[in-house]
């Protein structure tokens, strides 16, 4: 290890995923160097919109995902570990059998932060290589748009204001697409319609605290702005190199959307850059995109691979 790093490792559980990083920081220079970074579709959040509880068989995928990463993480020999956990756990009655399992598999208790905390560690993972340079305009307006929340943080260096709201693309999705237990294929108009209505009344409260409209800039974090990231380059298959700190314009985001929005089940899984736990949620995530940059004037959004991950073994260092 080069002198003046630690290796770290990180893990954001969310609602729709679960994802490790593991990485050898430099505080002192603002370096990071990646080891191992992966994603698990485990939908921890499956159903807790309606239930308020953690099924059963969320907690087993999501576990089995832990074990994985402990085993990744031992043989990294990362000294560090801290484990954030995210929307799905903050709002679920069952929350302890979730702790007991993280324990037992990683050694480390799950921190159940805050939308704020949340909102702080995207802001510095999804910035800190931006502040150095003076090609983007300030201040930054980072969106997060995860599974069942979506942070908004406006700052320069550092952040100025955030604000966490319950509008998330699993939310979305369950709340508004899903009929008899099935995603609709596609949806009605009556259902776009309610699920835009629910978004922009999020972006109302989201405005109430963060100067949404004053941002110059806006990044975009997480699998539903890199895919649709991956769809305006036509990507042959994922590929985090091509997406990271992309540009994808309103016009594009707005053709994207809906696209989503009229296409089939089997259409969407046939976009080769598409994760498979991502097929029924995507249409939600974009409209959610689509609406931010809408509400705030934003011409495009530059996206970012970097986000609470990073902020997270920042955090750790």
């Amino acid at each position: 290890m080069p002198a003046g790093f630690s290796r770290v490792a990180a893990v954001d559980c969310g609602t729709n995923s679960i994802r490790l990083l593991v990485a050898d920081v430099n505080p002192a220079t603002g370096e990071l160097l990646e080891l191992d970074r992966r994603m698990t579709i485990v939908r921890l959040g499956q159903g807790v919109d309606k239930t308020g509880r953690l099924a059963p068989e969320a907690l087993e995928r999501t576990f089995a995902a832990c074990r994985e990463y402990a085993e990744v993480i031992r043989e990294k020999g990362a000294g560090k570990v801290r484990f954030v956990a995210t929307s799905a756990s903050r709002d679920a009655s069952n929350r302890d059998d979730f702790v007991r399992g993280v324990v037992d598999i990683l050694g480390v208790e799950p921190e159940v932060i805050s939308g704020e905390q949340e909102a702080e560690f995207s802001f510095t993972g999804a910035t800190k290589e931006l502040t150095g340079g003076d090609h983007l305009a300030k201040p930054y307006l980072v969106v997060d748009i995860g599974g069942g929340s979506t942070e908004f943080v406006v700052g320069e260096e550092h952040v100025r204001a955030a604000r966490s709201v319950d509008v998330g693309c699993v939310r979305m999705t369950e709340r508004h697409l899903v009929r008899d237990g099935a995603v609709t294929d596609p949806p009605t108009e009556e259902q776009v319609a309610a699920m835009r209505a629910d978004i922009e009344r999020a972006l109302d409260l989201a405005e109430e605290t963060v100067p949404l409209r004053q941002a110059r800039t806006l990044v975009g974090l997480a699998g539903s702005v890199t895919t649709v990231s991956a769809i305006a380059q036509n990507l042959p298959e994922y590929d985090s190199a091509a997406i990271h700190h992309s540009r994808v314009s309103r016009d594009k985001v707005r053709e994207i959307t809906e696209w989503l929005l009229r296409s089939t089940h089997a259409e969407r899984a046939a976009i080769p850059s598409m994760h498979p736990g991502r097929v029924d949620v995507i249409a939600a995530g974009a409209l959610v995109l689509l609406s931010i940059m809408e509400r705030i004037g934003a011409e495009e959004v530059v996206v970012s691979e970097h986000d609470i991950l990073d902020g997270i073994a920042w955090s750790v260092a």
